[in-house]
């Protein structure tokens, strides 16, 4: 059974269509308005093997903020919807992911529960003209739709543009173990029974 979802969201502030194919080879058709988050969205499903298309259209002459929370929700709603019960999933995943001078340990456990924890400074406000405090908001949306458990912690990092790429590079690989089928999983991995809300 194909583990697809696609989301179509609009309100007064943007118009996101996302689509997603959890057993894809990492195929990304990216498309915000914002050039520095294309670049992260593109390796998010290098590294996750999840293929994703993304269209925005969002009010970017007010910030660039609505725009990447709102992706975040659409990409969290459609992990829920490709996921469907989760039997046989791994659940959880986790790596330490060196990108150049700096370390970031992503773990996620696709609980059925939304927890988010950031332990992440940025040196610089900004990556050009992208505000750092937005990749907490984007994360944390993902999370919160997703319905999982993510930690994104820094343990070492001068460049802000590596301490990004290695957040969602990690949070990617991290997904890419979580997401797996599991053929010695028989049924949900939970002794509850159940991994959804």
């Amino acid at each position: 059974m194909p583990r697809t979802a696609t989301i179509h969201r609009q309100t007064a502030e943007t118009t996101i269509d996302l689509s997603l194919d959890l057993d894809g080879t990492g195929q990304a058709q990216i498309n915000t308005g914002i050039g520095f988050f294309d670049h992260m969205l593109t390796l998010l499903a290098k590294h996750s093997l999840i293929d994703l298309t993304v269209t925005a259209n969002g009010d970017l002459h007010v910030d660039h903020h609505h725009t990447v929370e709102d992706t975040g929700i659409c990409l969290g709603k459609a992990l829920t919807e490709a996921l469907g019960d989760k039997k046989g999933i791994v659940r959880y995943g986790s790596i330490a992911l060196p990108m150049e001078e700096t370390l970031v340990t992503s773990a996620v456990d696709l609980s059925g529960r939304m927890a988010f924890v950031f332990r992440v400074d940025f040196p610089t406000e900004k990556i050009g003209e992208f505000d750092c405090q937005l990749v907490p908001v984007f994360w944390e949306a993902v999370a919160a739709n997703a319905l999982m458990n993510l930690h994104l912690v820094l343990h070492h990092g001068q460049n802000s543009h590596h301490i990004s790429e290695a957040c969602f590079k990690g949070t990617a690989r991290a997904l890419r173990q979580a997401v797996v089928i599991d053929p010695r999983q028989a049924g949900v991995p939970s002794s509850k029974g159940t991994l959804t809300k």
